[in-house]
C-alpha cells in the first residue's frame, strides 16, 4: 500500500548545501573460492532452492505428461517466472541464519510503523557502560524477498565485542506496495531509533547503515537523501532526523538509468517500481528512475560511503557502484570502492571473504567517531 507519508516523499529534490573533502581511494581484492559458503550453509540451500525452483518449472511448464496444462495465460506465466527469479536471487545473495542465529535479539519485532505488519525491526544491544553507536541492517533479497532474520556474521561479531548495537529491519516488500515505500520504511526506522536511542543506550550521533544488494541499494539511498525531519509533525518519530554517520553496501544498485544502457535481466528492478517483467527500460518512468536511485542524491556533505562489489557480478553490474563513487569522489565526499576480483552477485551476502574492509571502516566512521 502506498501511505501518505509515501505520497509526500516522491519526488523530494531539494540539495544540501556544505562540504567535506576527505581522501578517496579504491581497493581491488581477490574472491576466493571458499567465499562461496554462505553463512549458516546457505551455499548448498541455495543449490538446494535453485534444483528445486528448476525441477518445479520443468514439471509445471514442460514436463510431457503436463503439456495439456500448459495454457497460462501470458500474465500468469510472467508472474511464475518473476516469482521463480525473486527465489533464487533472494536464496543467493541472503544468508540463511534464522534458525543458526546464535545471538538472538534483545528486542524482537518491535514495531516502528503502523501502515504494515512487516514495518517491524530487531534490536541487538552491545553491552556498554556509554552510549554506543549504532548499524541499522536492511536485509537483501530483490525488494520482495529475504527476512530481517539474516543478519550477517560481521555485525553480530561487533555487538559480542562490545563495539555497537545492531538493528535489523525488515521492510513493505515491493509486491505489497513499489518504490517509495521500502525507503520510506528505512528512512522512518532510522529516525525511530533516534527516538528510542536513550531507551537503548544508542549514541544518536553515530548511526551507520548497511545492507547487500537490495538492502545495499536501501542504504545508499537513506545515507544519500536529504533529511527526512518534519520538526512541526504531530508524530514525534517524525522530528527526528533520518541522517546517518556512514554507509556500506555489499553489491547496491545504484542507478536505474544503467537500464537504458545495459542488459538488467532481473525482474526485480521492474517490479520495485511496479512495473512487469521484461519492461523495456525505455518505457519506464524517467523521474521515477530517478527517485529510486541512490547516485540522484549525491552531494558534498553525504556521509562517508564504502562498497563492495565484483568484478563479475551479473545481477547487478559494477558500473552501479563505480558510477556512485566517481560522481562522490566529485563532490569531494569520502568514498571506498573495494572491487572483488572474480566476484559475483554472492558478495551481497556479505560472507567473511569480503568483510575484512567493512569492519575497519566501520571502526573508523562510527565505533571510534
Amino acid at each position: 500500500m502506498i501511505t501518505d507519508r509515501d505520497q509526500g516523499r516522491m519526488g523530494v529534490r531539494e540539495y544540501r548545501a556544505g562540504s567535506c573533502a576527505s581522501p578517496v581511494f579504491g581497493a581491488r581484492t581477490p574472491f576466493p573460492p571458499d567465499s562461496l559458503n554462505l553463512p549458516g550453509g546457505g551455499w548448498q540451500r541455495y543449490l538446494l532452492v535453485t534444483w528445486s525452483c528448476s525441477y518445479l518449472t520443468w514439471t509445471n511448464c514442460f514436463s510431457p505428461r503436463r503439456r495439456d496444462r500448459r495454457v497460462m495465460t501470458d500474465q500468469k506465466h510472467q508472474a511464475f517466472l518473476g516469482l521463480l527469479a525473486t527465489i533464487c536471487f533472494a536464496a543467493a545473495v541472503v544468508p540463511i541464519a534464522a534458525e543458526e542465529r546464535s545471538t538472538p535479539p534483545t528486542h524482537a519485532d518491535v514495531a516502528y510503523d503502523d501502515d504494515h505488519k512487516s514495518q517491524k525491526l530487531d534490536v541487538y544491544l552491545a553491552e556498554t557502560d556509554q552510549p554506543a553507536p549504532a548499524m541499522l541492517f536492511f536485509h537483501g533479497g530483490g525488494w520482495r524477498g529475504g527476512s530481517k532474520n539474516s543478519v550477517p556474521q560481521w555485525l553480530l561479531d561487533g555487538v559480542r565485542e562490545g563495539l555497537y548495537s545492531v538493528v535489523s529491519v525488515e521492510y513493505r516488500f515491493s509486491d505489497v506496495a513499489p518504490h517509495p515505500a521500502q525507503v520510506n520504511d528505512c528512512l522512518r526506522a532510522v529516525q525511530f531509533v533516534r527516538q528510542h536511542a536513550a531507551d537503548w543506550k544508542i549514541d544518536p550521533d553515530r548511526i551507520g547503515v548497511t545492507g547487500g544488494s537490495a538492502g545495499g541499494h536501501l542504504s545508499l539511498w537513506v545515507a544519500l537523501h536529504d533529511d527526512a525531519a518534519d520538526a512541526g509533525s504531530d508524530d514525534p518519530v517524525e522530528r527526528n532526523s533520518s541522517r546517518v554517520a556512514c554507509a556500506v553496501s555489499f553489491a547496491g544498485p545504484t542507478d536505474w538509468s544503467l537500464l537504458d544502457k545495459l542488459d538488467h535481466k532481473h525482474p526485480a528492478y521492474r517490479f520495485l517500481l511496479g512495473y512487469e517483467a521484461g519492461t523495456p527500460a525505455g518505457e519506464m518512468d524517467a523521474q521515477a528512475k530517478r527517485d529510486v536511485s541512490p547516485i540522484t542524491f549525491a552531494s558534498d556533505d553525504d556521509p562517508p560511503v564504502l562498497q563492495v562489489h565484483g568484478d563479475q557480478d551479473d545481477v547487478v553490474p559494477l558500473d552501479h557502484a563505480s558510477g556512485l563513487h566517481d560522481r562522490l569522489k566529485s563532490m569531494g565526499v569520502e568514498t571506498e570502492l573495494v572491487i572483488i576480483e572474480d566476484g559475483k552477485h554472492n558478495v551481497a551476502g556479505a560472507g567473511p571473504a569480503v568483510t575484512d574492509r567493512a569492519r575497519s571502516f566501520v571502526r573508523e566512521k562510527l565505533v571510534e567517531r
